[in-house]
């Protein structure tokens, strides 16, 4: 390398770690720079002569992540060493040991956290990456640090994603928005959140992140003007009033307006509300709540409000701290706007999270709820040893979730994921109440348990000693921390019934002089047509094998051994059943186009034209989805190792089924409508079509057979132009 280019890029690491001090959210004293330039050291030593995928030096991406820690979180000094050594242990010669000398058992515990975990085994029955995302959680009970370094460790991967190959890219992107995003969501990293959503979907879905960006930046001068206004006729009201405030208006993010457009079926220009106006106001802690109730009234005063979008967090702030008022109101030129209103306080707790909680916690506000967050958080992970996956997809459940404000009989507050149940409420109370419940009262009436909570209920849980969990529990429940305690129970409810049934066997052989081997209990397995020993012993136990059948077996066993088991074992011819596949789909697979075996996923039934990939499932081979799957960001976040490259190559001659689900308002000749443009078009056959009204309103099936995606995308569109057709879906 040039001499020329070494002094540039040592000027440069040098000039990014003056940025890094300067940056620096809290005034560090004399001991904390000296510990953040020993780190500093430490990483440009230790990885010398490495380099990313970007062509850069190594160490510009733990000083990046350093100064991501400190001004976008505001994290401590320990927290900005930790971040510039994050990589040193797994990446180059230092060890754990070496670090925890040089830098303190502080920093050390919380590299050793960051440490990826590299020695797993790719075991077939479990996802490596949700295996690996469950240890990382667990060092959430040495120190909360970890995984905020790691969110900023994710950042700063996700703004250099561009030079990873398009595999990479994919999965990398799908665990951002499986994992990632919502757990800055769930820390109250907002702005973190909102960049990492956006970055995901720029690979994930880069047509429509390109097409709502494009149209953001066609509007953005008007939209300017119209925030301006609004802002200004707002600060003058309020100024009035006496009230210190600063008003700011920002775009709503791509990734919020793109869910909004999948989850109403809706295009970018039925999107109303792209923007939000936000009111901070200077307070005094007394008087916070005060203060935003009357700009709220000043607001309104002006302004209709909506009074279903009305939000109240600061009276029940959420489980992360974060306080504010949402209101929705009509404003000039009948266009709707989101109005935030926050203290200086709230708005630093919204815009820093972790940090700035534990700023002003300290500083005498103890009611935020984040303690709690992670407490339940520590309980779920200290008493989750079930399948990794199952723990992945519970957590992540509960981290983006909507919250949902409960009463106790005595009037306390609880707050609850949306869609909570009566028996997740029962163990948010205590995980005893929980395991003893055998009724649930809301609002005074008896509701099944898995009845599910609304905002302002009022829940009363009834116990008996004799209640106990059962496996149908698990369904009533959506909570991490109640699913895990109802596993524990039954496993362990399993553990002692299938010990209760080993000496069951064993006294009832004894008994009628059959020999406990090997061979009599293989028999009575597959007499029973069990998968193992444990299910054997576990039947008995739970008397679900009773006394008769036990005594049929024992005949059987003795007197007619050979013919019984020849007669029982011998498995039934069953005619194959045909392939699903459709053998006129030409798709090809990897990186040398290869041809195989596949089936179409029933979920959401890909076609030709779409872009698909291949998922080799453990029991079904080769799975074929779309990359608008529903099922695709999980799928590539967990099973990034078994997802495979797949392309359509020659669909010119295919035909395949779609099913388009059709609704609106009723018109007279609707149906004869919707046939006249299917018979315009050439190569559509309609294959169903079917109908039903309720008052006003119709919902349909249309299937039809048609050529490839452009056909499909063709009709919809002449569909969508008859008068009453409001949405149209493709099953």
């Amino acid at each position: 390398m040039l001499q020329e280019t070494v002094d540039i890029e040592s000027s440069e690491i040098v000039r990014n770690y003056r940025e890094l001090l300067q940056i620096s959210y809290q005034t560090l004293s004399g001991a904390d720079k000296k510990m953040i330039r020993k780190a500093f050291d430490i990483a440009v030593e230790a990885h010398q002569g490495q380099r990313r995928k970007t062509g850069d030096p190594y160490v510009f991406h733990p000083i990046s992540v350093a100064k991501i820690v400190a001004q976008q979180i505001g994290m401590d000094a320990i927290s900005i060493a930790s971040a510039l050594l994050h990589d040193v242990v797994e990446d180059t010669h230092y060890t754990l040991d070496d670090v925890i000398e040089l830098m303190g058992p502080t920093v050390g515990r919380i590299v050793d956290g960051l440490t990826k975990i590299s020695h797993l085994k790719k075991d077939k029955d479990i996802s490596l990456q949700a295996e690996n995302f469950r240890k990382m959680l667990l060092t959430l009970n040495d120190d909360v640090r970890v995984i905020i370094i790691k969110i900023a460790d994710r950042l700063h991967n996700m703004q250099t994603i561009d030079a990873m190959p398009e595999h990479k890219r994919m999965k990398i992107a799908s665990e951002t928005l499986y994992i990632y995003a919502p757990l800055a969501h769930r820390i109250g990293l907002y702005n973190i959140k909102t960049e990492l959503e956006d970055l995901s979907l720029k690979c994930t879905d880069p047509f429509n992140y390109q097409l709502i960006k494009n149209h953001l930046q066609e509007n953005l001068t008007e939209q300017d003007q119209y925030i301006e206004s609004f802002s200004d006729f707002l600060s003058n009201a309020l100024e009035k009033e006496r009230i210190r405030c600063s008003i700011q208006g920002r775009s709503k993010s791509i990734y919020s307006i793109y869910k909004k457009m999948v989850a109403k079926n809706i295009s970018i220009e039925q999107v109303y509300d792209k923007f939000a106006i936000r009111v901070v106001y200077k307070s005094s802690s007394v008087k916070e709540k005060l203060i935003a109730w009357k700009v709220y009234s000043i607001i309104t005063d002006y302004f209709t409000p909506n009074p279903s979008r009305l939000r109240d967090w600061i009276s029940a702030p959420k489980s992360n701290g974060y306080e504010a008022l949402h209101i929705t109101v009509m404003g000039p030129q009948n266009k709707w706007v989101e109005v935030q209103i926050r203290s200086d306080r709230m708005h630093e707790v919204a815009e820093k999270g972790y940090a700035a909680h534990y700023k002003y916690k300290h500083g005498g506000h103890n009611d935020m709820g984040i303690d709690d967050w992670l407490n339940k958080l520590h309980e779920v992970l200290n008493n989750n040893s079930g399948n990794a996956i199952d723990f992945v997809e519970e957590f992540k459940l509960n981290l983006y979730a909507d919250e949902i404000y409960v009463f106790t009989p005595k009037g306390d507050i609880k707050s609850l994921p949306q869609n909570s149940t009566a028996l997740d409420f029962a163990f948010t109370i205590h995980t005893e109440i929980g395991k003893k419940t055998r009724g649930v009262m809301v609002n005074g009436k008896l509701v099944p348990l898995n009845h599910a909570l609304n905002n302002g209920d009022t829940v009363e849980i009834l116990t008996s000693e004799k209640a106990k969990p059962n496996s149908n529990w698990i369904d009533y429940v959506i909570t991490s921390r109640a699913k895990a305690r109802i596993r524990h129970f039954l496993r362990q409810e399993r553990n002692h019934l299938v010990a209760e049934g080993k000496e069951i066997v064993r006294r009832k052989f004894r008994q009628v002089k059959i020999p406990v081997n090997d061979r009599s209990l293989l028999s009575m397995i597959r007499y029973f047509r069990l998968q193992s020993v444990q299910d054997l012993y576990y039947k008995i136990g739970s008397n679900i094998i009773d006394n008769k059948s036990f005594k049929e077996f024992v005949i059987a066993y003795n007197h007619s051994f050979i013919n019984f088991f020849k007669k029982r074992l011998t498995p039934s011819k069953k005619p194959i059943p045909e392939s699903t596949q459709e053998n006129q789909f030409v798709l090809v697979f990897g990186e040398e186009n290869q041809k195989l075996d596949y089936t179409l996923s029933s979920c959401c039934n890909p076609i030709p034209g779409e872009e698909v990939f291949g998922f080799i499932s453990k029991s079904e081979g080769m799975k074929v989805h779309s990359k608008q799957c529903k099922n695709a960001i999980a799928l590539h976040s967990q099973y990034a190792y078994r997802i495979i490259k797949a392309n359509w190559i020659n669909p010119a001659s295919a035909e395949f089924k779609s099913c388009l689900i059709i609704s609106g308002i009723d018109n007279k000749g609707l149906v004869h409508q919707i046939t006249q443009i299917i018979l315009g078009f050439a190569g559509v056959e309609i294959n169903k079509i079917e109908f039903t009204a309720q008052g006003e309103l119709f919902e349909g099936q249309l299937d039809v057979r048609l050529k490839d995606k452009n056909t499909l995308d063709n009709l919809v569109k002449n569909l969508k132009t008859i008068d009453g057709i409001e949405k149209i879906v493709r099953k």
